[in-house]
């Protein structure tokens, strides 16, 4: 008997480390400001090739934090980065507002600015060893222009591979399938992806209704600066903020999800093409 609990033992000991084994990653971090030089020479780029860099800005989001340009695409990176087999970079968390930028707590910098610093940056991502340059990108507006670019401009010149994912945009399908409807700036799709990242940063107690909203114009109806809302709708009547978690949630999984499943796809295909 005690023979047999013995080898019990061994046998669960055994399961235990191989669990232990198959759920460690091969580097210590995918953050690449918490890794150190030696343990990242060793992984880029000869077991990692794919780095994750999320854009935003600081910018008015209705009831959310300003900051939520940043949040959601960071969120997404370290969600998905094993997946992705990625590191992630630091967010680049100052970009250009535009028409928002008057409002509290909010930066502008020119594109005079942004450009060569994002271009030096995704220079020095190839340098480092990154193969596949993801940009996870938080921020609309000017802003998606410049960073089309810009990647596409590194990709012909260092020979490296780069993909821009504006994360609303690309989830339209996945905002019109959860909420039964379009979105917004800091509307529905924007508030339920802070929610499911972290409730703190959402105060339903500030919203007081639509008269908070204001639907963005056709084009070449007319424009204004200031914006006059800190929630831009997409649709008239569509994407008021909602405030339900458990449709937060299952959103997020949606959305990055999709989002990984791009990447990997992209990345497949490339290899296939021996680009």
């Amino acid at each position: 008997m005690k023979h047999m609990i013995a080898v019990l033992v061994i046998i669960a000991s055994c399961v235990i480390s191989s669990v232990g084994q198959s759920e460690k990653d091969i580097v210590p971090t995918r953050e690449m400001e918490r890794i150190n030089w030696m343990d990242f020479k060793a992984a880029v780029p000869s077991k990692v090739q794919t780095v994750l860099l999320p854009t935003g800005t600081l910018e008015p989001h209705g009831v959310i934090n300003n900051g939520a340009d940043n949040t959601a695409p960071f969120a997404i990176a370290r969600s998905i980065a094993r997946r992705t087999n990625a590191m992630i970079a630091p967010t680049l968390a100052y970009g250009i507002t535009g028409s928002m930028e008057a409002y509290p707590g909010a930066f502008q910098i020119s594109e005079a600015a942004y450009r060569p610093f994002v271009k030096q940056i995704l220079e020095g991502l190839a340098k480092n060893g990154f193969r596949n340059i993801i940009i996870l990108n938080g921020h609309g507006g000017g802003q998606t222009a410049v960073l089309n670019a810009v990647a596409a401009e590194v990709a012909t010149e260092r020979k490296v591979r780069t993909l821009v994912i504006n994360w609303w945009s690309f989830a339209s399908d996945e905002t019109k399938e959860v909420f039964g409807e379009d979105g917004g700036h800091a509307g529905s799709n924007e508030t339920a992806f802070i929610q499911a990242i972290d409730p703190t940063l959402v105060h339903p107690e500030k919203y007081s209704g639509p008269e908070m909203t204001t639907a963005y114009p056709t084009a070449g109806t007319w424009s204004a600066v200031p914006f006059p809302s800190s929630i831009g709708l997409y649709q008239k009547g569509q994407g008021f903020p909602k405030f339900e978690q458990a449709k937060a949630d299952l959103y997020y999984k949606k959305v990055t999800d999709k989002v990984a499943a791009l990447i990997i796809d992209t990345v497949k295909k490339w290899d296939l093409a021996g680009l």
